[in-house]
């Protein structure tokens, strides 16, 4: 499937396309915290008919909500590390093609996604420091710690479809999945991808940051717009990243009788499916123990999956 870039106009819809995304996964996950829960079949019913519509109701009473005030904090910089989330996700979105299609067709797109990823670091450390307060710094600490586990793996996790692929642009790295997708030959590559799309929005075993011992962690003194465009960004950041994962590694918008667009958008929900879905099922991980599984486990790992992939590239000449 070839890949073009898209008119200037279409950076709306694609946007649109992300946060309806991003909601379609709060919903997914507001319905799962029903699971486990008691009383009869009316009873829980009825929970599951609360609990669909949780994410439009708490997105409203945030925007009503006025935002908190601390002792001295410092106001740009906490502003900065709110929205930076959202709009890091944004700039994420626009590297990932949509079926035949994509805002940005970068010649390094593969780069320019890795390279706003790692602006997470500076954006949520901000969302810790800005309130001047113990919590949220807390939780800055815990993102940064836990994003020297998983960063590097990520890196070579990015490596392995563009040396496949002899090619840093998204779009080249689609065209070469025609005969067979890379998630099929390159699982490890495509697991720590996975693993690290979970860290973007703290979720699952990377949810330290926002921890119940640290009292929220970056969000305990976010309220109002503020808590809301940090909670829009912990689900837009999975999205955009569950998107990239099926260009890189399912094939983009490969697939029988349905258009091009349709196949990705459906990879992609599948995909974040099953991040939601995993999220409540895994436990939560200390920074270190991330730091210890990422540089003695998941780094070797994915460097062995990168030497195959090299083998195999040279190989086929």
């Amino acid at each position: 499937m070839t890949v073009t870039g898209a008119p200037v106009w279409a950076v709306v819809p694609a946007a649109g396309v992300l946060l309806a995304m991003a909601l379609a996964a709060a919903v997914l996950d507001a319905l799962l915290g029903t699971a486990g829960t008691g009383g009869g079949g009316g009873t829980a019913a009825a929970a599951r008919g609360r609990r669909w519509s949780r994410p439009l109701t708490e997105s409203a009473r945030l925007m009503r909500q006025r935002g908190r005030t601390t002792v001295a904090p410092d106001r740009l910089l906490w502003r900065i590390g709110t929205a930076g989330p959202l709009v890091a996700a944004l700039l994420m979105a626009a590297v990932v093609p949509v079926g035949g299609t994509v805002v940005a067709d970068l010649p390094v797109g593969i780069v320019w996604f890795n390279a706003v990823d790692v602006t997470l670091w500076a954006v949520v450390w901000l969302a810790g420091w800005g309130p001047n307060s113990v919590y949220p710094l807390v939780g800055g600490y815990r993102f940064v710690a836990q994003a020297l586990g998983y960063e590097l793996p990520l890196m070579f996790a990015l490596t392995a479809p563009a040396v496949a692929a002899r090619s840093l642009s998204v779009g080249e790295v689609v065209q070469a999945q025609r005969g067979l997708w890379f998630a099929v030959w390159m699982p490890v590559a495509f697991v720590v991808f996975l693993g690290a799309v979970a860290a973007f929005g703290m979720w699952g075993p990377f949810s330290s940051p926002v921890g119940r011992d640290a009292a929220g962690g970056v969000l305990a003194e976010a309220a109002g717009v503020d808590r809301l465009l940090l909670l829009a960004g912990r689900y837009a950041l999975p999205t955009a990243g569950s998107g990239m994962a099926v260009a890189l590694f399912l094939g983009g918008g490969a697939g029988p009788w349905l258009p091009g667009w349709l196949w990705s958008l459906i990879k992609t929900l599948a995909v974040l499916a099953l991040l939601v879905v995993l999220r409540r099922r895994l436990p939560v991980l200390s920074p270190e123990r991330i730091v210890r599984i990422g540089w003695l486990v998941a780094l070797p790992a994915v460097l062995l999956q990168v030497l195959v992939v090299s083998a195999v590239v040279v190989a086929k000449g």
